[in-house]
C-alpha cells in the first residue's frame, strides 16, 4: 500500500523546517528535470555539494548544516530518480552516466565550476563516480559509509531490505531502519519521511558497476560506520587503504550505516571541517 503524496509531503515540509534560517530553496534546471537544492551558509563560503543515501532526501543534512554553513556554502541535493522535489522530466533516466550528466548540469545551473563533494551511502557512490567523470570539478571528496564503492552488499542487508524494496510500506521500512541501526534513536521527524520516501511511486534509483577508485587523484575521505550491516566496516577500509593510499580512512566508533549522517552530527561534522578546511 502507497502512502498518499500528502503524507510524504507533510513529513518533507516538517523536515525542511528544521533546517537552519535564511536556508534557500533552489529548483536548477537540467534536462532531466528540475532539481531541488536546498542552499544554506555564506555567498563568499567554498562550495560544499551533499549527496544523500537512497530514500533520505537532501533534507537529511539537517543536523549538519549549522556547523557546515559557518564554513561552506553547503548545496544539499534531492538526488534525480528518488523520492523529494526533483522532478524526472525530460531526457529519460536510463544508466549511470545520465546520473553523471545531470550532475553536471546541477553544478553548471547553481554556478560552481569547482566544489567540494560529499555523499553519503548510495549518494556517496554517485559521488565517487562523479568525480572520476569530471575530476577538475571536485576539489576534496568525501565518502561517507559508501555503498557499492569498495565492497559489494553483505547477502543478509539485502535479504532484510528485500521485503521493503519487493512490497514498500511504512511500517516494513520502520523495522528495517531499526534492525540496521541496532535500535539506537532516530530523529523521528526524518525517520517518518525515510519510510514514507519508500513509498512513493515511480522512485527510480539508477544503479552501475563499482568506480574504478584508483583513477581518484583529488584529496580523499574515507569515514565508515563501524556498526553498518550493510558491509563489514575493517574489511571495507582495508580496501579502501589499498585503493587510495593517499585517502583519509577512518572509521566512526558506534556508528550504523542508516544513522548517518544525523546520528552524533557534531563528530561527523568535525571530521568533514577538518578535512575539507
Amino acid at each position: 500500500m502507497s502512502a498518499s503524496p500528502s503524507a510524504f509531503d507533510h513529513a518533507y515540509e516538517e523536515l525542511r523546517a528544521r533546517w537552519p534560517e535564511f536556508t534557500e530553496e533552489r529548483d536548477v534546471a537540467t534536462p532531466y528535470g528540475p532539481t531541488r537544492v536546498h542552499v544554506h551558509g555564506p555567498a563568499d563560503g567554498s562550495p560544499l555539494v551533499l549527496l544523500p543515501g537512497g530514500s533520505a532526501t537532501g533534507l537529511v543534512w539537517f543536523a549538519n548544516a549549522p556547523a557546515l554553513g559557518r564554513r561552506f556554502r553547503v548545496h544539499a541535493v534531492d538526488l534525480l530518480g528518488d523520492a523529494g522535489r526533483t522532478e524526472r522530466r525530460g531526457t529519460p533516466l536510463k544508466r549511470a552516466d545520465d546520473l553523471t550528466a545531470w550532475l553536471d548540469a546541477v553544478l553548471d545551473g547553481l554556478g560552481l565550476p569547482r566544489t567540494h563533494l560529499c555523499g553519503h551511502s548510495y549518494g556517496a557512490w554517485l559521488a565517487a563516480r562523479y568525480a572520476l567523470h569530471a575530476p577538475r570539478r571536485i576539489d576534496r571528496l568525501a565518502l561517507l559509509d559508501p555503498t557499492q564503492v569498495f565492497a559489494g552488499f553483505r547477502p543478509g542487508y539485502l535479504l532484510r531490505a528485500l521485503p521493503s524494496v519487493l512490497r514498500p510500506d511504512e511500517a516494513r521500512a520502520r523495522s528495517f531502519l531499526s534492525w540496521e541501526t541496532a535500535g539506537r534513536p532516530l530523529d523521528e521527524t526524518w525517520q517518518r519521511l525515510y519510510a514514507l520516501a519508500t513509498t512513493v511511486p515511480g522512485r527510480k534509483l539508477v544503479v552501475g558497476g563499482r568506480p574504478r577508485t584508483a583513477g581518484l587523484r583529488m584529496p580523499v575521505l574515507v569515514l565508515l560506520a563501524e556498526h553498518s550491516r550493510t558491509h563489514d566496516a575493517a574489511k571495507v577500509a582495508d580496501k579502501a587503504r589499498r585503493a587510495l593510499p593517499q585517502a583519509e580512512v577512518t572509521v566512526l566508533p558506534g556508528a550504523t550505516h542508516h544513522s548517518l549522517p544525523l546520528s552524533e552530527p557534531e563528530k561527523l561534522n568535525d571530521h568533514l571541517i577538518r578535512f575539507l578546511g
